[in-house]
């Protein structure tokens, strides 16, 4: 390997007082060398992020780089001074965000805001700057070059925003190139489309790429080398097909073994009555329309028919767009469908007035995507547990004794109803999530997306609970994910839709064994790492 383009030496970032540690990073070196591909890998609170936002002068206030530097192209770039910093952002080293919603400017079009890198480093004039706009959509890869380059950021997919996002990285032709997390929230074929763009940008542009995840997965399907952060050190590095064949440091090892593999569990016996059926369901999105202006209509779910046993997990697995959140809303009645039966313990949810679906709303509850967003910030747990079932009229004590219980059985323990959940991280919020939703003695659970937004490791304990849940419980769930291997580890049966249509339904075994459908075995392959697993057990 060449001589590094960047080498990091004994860097330590402070956290500001009260915080839950002293340092954010402690100690960390590192190098990248021109056209590597660096992985560095974690869990939350790991501190890979921090050190990627301290390389582009993009710490949080209160928080600093208290020892050490970072050398490229001969200067230390933590001790530059702001307007040196703000010159090389950009032009030297450029970063792609985890969220490309909240990084784009909503008010502005993409075409302009690749056209801006330019202007905010004084390049090319008005027209030129355009054109070269265009020209980088078309290098990404985005559909209709002439349409897009003139469309708002709300109007394009999460893949289509982060390719918007990469060109806007690539607009100045930077050296090093940073990848936050930039294909968490995407679902696997978008993410396989990402990961192959970003390869292919290194080999033709010669960038050095600095790529932070969580996921095993996708360091088997692009790394050179990787760094396994723990708590803001580097507890394991090296060649990335030593890390994942032969890991020396347990915490690396437990990271490995939460990744979901191909392995299938044992076929369940399921029983015959249902606890959902859904029949004929249609949902159509009509938008526009007016003078001049046809109405453009999309058939988010079109005349789809499924059955979900008591006691069954049923896995509702597509890509973004597919319909399955669609139908998860339509099942827990947050959307009317515009046709159809959505049949629960017998009564049709789908046809009931408002004050009837009062009274039927209990059977089935969801636990949300965002275990963040979907707790009130300012109410306590034992608040958010006991609300549905003291509307429902069961007394108060009655619900809070049941809420400390649910606790309990959730692995929070009954302490956690006094606490606000900003005292809570991402998975044990997704567990209050579950203790509510459970509160409510429900006969249909559905998990829209419950544990995509998590750590592999808090992803497999969450997993682990409603596996453990299901057979204490005889819990009826519909899980929607866009990840095979999350449906392998959880799920029965596995329905797979398509642009509103269900294309493929059966057992587990059946569908990563014997697809039916090349759609199926498309999104079996996109799956990151699909050639690679520790036991040589993933069948895509």
């Amino acid at each position: 390997m060449s001589d590094p383009v960047l080498s990091v030496e004994d860097l330590t970032i402070g956290l500001p007082e009260g915080a839950d540690r002293a340092h954010a990073v402690e100690d960390v070196s590192l190098a990248l060398a021109k056209g590597e591909i660096l992985c560095v890998v974690g869990e939350s609170g790991s501190g890979k992020s921090m050190t990627a936002n301290a390389l582009m002068g993009l710490l949080p206030p209160g928080v600093t780089v208290r020892t050490g530097r970072a050398m490229f192209e001969g200067r230390d770039i933590l001790s530059l001074p702001e307007p040196q910093k703000q010159a090389m952002r950009g032009e030297r080293i450029a970063m792609i965000f985890q969220e490309p919603m909240t990084a784009l400017n909503p008010l502005m079009r993409i075409g302009e805001q690749i056209a801006e890198v330019y202007a905010a480093h004084d390049r090319y004039s008005t027209s030129e700057r355009k054109k070269r706009a265009l020209d980088l959509i078309r290098e990404v890869g985005l559909p209709d070059p002439e349409k897009i380059v003139r469309a708002y950021p709300f109007q394009l997919s999460g893949g289509q925003r982060q390719r918007a996002m990469i060109a806007m990285a690539l607009a100045l032709e930077p050296t090093i190139l940073i990848a936050d997390e930039p294909t968490t929230a995407l679902d696997v074929t978008t993410q396989a489309q990402i990961l192959r763009l970003i390869l292919d940008l290194r080999d033709r542009h010669g960038m050095a790429v600095m790529f932070i995840t969580h996921d095993f997965g996708v360091v088997a399907e692009i790394a050179d080398q990787v760094i396994v952060m723990r708590e803001g050190q580097i507890v394991e590095r090296g060649a990335a097909a030593t890390v994942l064949g032969a890991p020396e440091h347990p915490y690396t090892r437990r990271l490995l073994d939460a990744i979901p593999t191909g392995r299938l569990p044992e076929a369940r016996q399921l029983g015959t009555v249902p606890a959902l059926e859904i029949k004929d369901l249609r949902k159509v999105y009509r938008t526009g329309g007016g003078f001049f202006k046809p109405v453009r209509e999309v058939r988010a779910v079109d005349d789809v028919s499924l059955t979900v046993a008591r006691g069954e997990v049923l896995g509702l697995v597509g890509e973004s767009g597919s319909g399955k959140s669609t139908l998860g809303r339509a099942a827990v009645r947050l959307i009317t469908p515009d046709a159809g039966q959505v049949l629960v313990g017998g009564t049709d949810i789908a046809a009931l007035s408002e004050e009837e679906l009062r009274k039927e709303r209990h059977k089935v509850q969801m636990v949300f995507q965002d275990p963040y967003a979907s707790l009130n910030p300012r109410q306590r747990i034992i608040g958010a547990i006991t609300d549905g079932p003291i509307t429902r009229g069961v007394p108060r004590k009655e619900a809070e004794a049941r809420a400390r219980e649910l606790l309990e059985i959730v692995g929070l323990g009954a302490d956690a109803a006094t606490r606000f959940p900003h005292e809570f991280s991402g998975g044990q919020r997704q567990r209050i999530g579950i203790a509510r939703a459970l509160a409510m003695d429900p006969e249909l659970i559905v998990a829209d997306e419950a544990v995509s937004a998590l750590d592999v490791s808090i992803q497999a304990q969450v997993l682990d609970l409603l596996r453990d849940l299901r057979q204490r419980m005889e819990l009826s769930i519909l899980f929607i994910t866009h990840d095979l291997r999350v449906a392998a580890q959880l799920c029965d049966r596995i329905a797979v839709m398509q642009k509103g249509k269900l294309v493929e339904i059966g057992t587990v075994h059946e569908i990563f064994q014997s697809p039916q459908k090349e759609y199926t075995r498309q999104l079996l392959a996109a799956v990151p790492g699909a050639e690679w697993n520790r036991e040589g057990s993933l069948t895509a």
